[in-house]
């Protein structure tokens, strides 16, 4: 049996991506996946999201890549936030093509975390990647 757990729009989060508090979200919806320490995102994103008329702007798809390896840190039940980001664009992403965004970790050293991320089509081909640094952030020690 798999182990899956839904990563909801949460009511009190402000997050552009993927928050209920915020008028402007893109309110995207994941899923955890513990057994192949994945998260993975099925979206259809509208015309309101494109750059070049019938393609999705390239500053979402980065937002799409840095929303699935941020939410990878839950596997290590940590708060990190991103140092680096790298997007490879391979081909257009269409307006209202039905895609799926995976991502998952590839190394730890010391306080960074490095992610990698995919966008693919219904196909499975492969339409944009990336590669993300993501630096723990330490709880602040509290004074008194």
């Amino acid at each position: 049996m798999m182990a899956r757990t839904e990563l909801g729009v949460k009511a009190e989060n402000p997050c552009f991506g993927c928050g209920g508090a915020n008028p402007r979200s893109m309110r995207l919806e994941f899923e955890q996946d513990d057994e192949r320490r994945r998260i993975v995102g099925r979206f259809r994103l509208g015309p309101e999201y494109q750059g070049g008329a019938g393609f999705i702007h390239g500053g979402i798809i980065a937002v799409l890549l840095d929303e699935v390896m941020g939410k990878v840190n839950r596997f290590r039940e940590v708060r990190a936030v991103t140092a680096e980001l790298t997007v490879e664009y391979l081909k257009p992403v269409r307006v209202d093509e039905e895609i799926t965004v995976e991502g998952w970790e590839t190394e730890k050293s010391g306080r960074s975390l490095m992610h990698a991320g995919e966008i693919r089509n219904a196909a499975g081909e492969l339409l944009a990647r990336g590669r993300g640094r993501f630096v723990e952030v330490r709880k602040p020690v509290a004074s008194g």
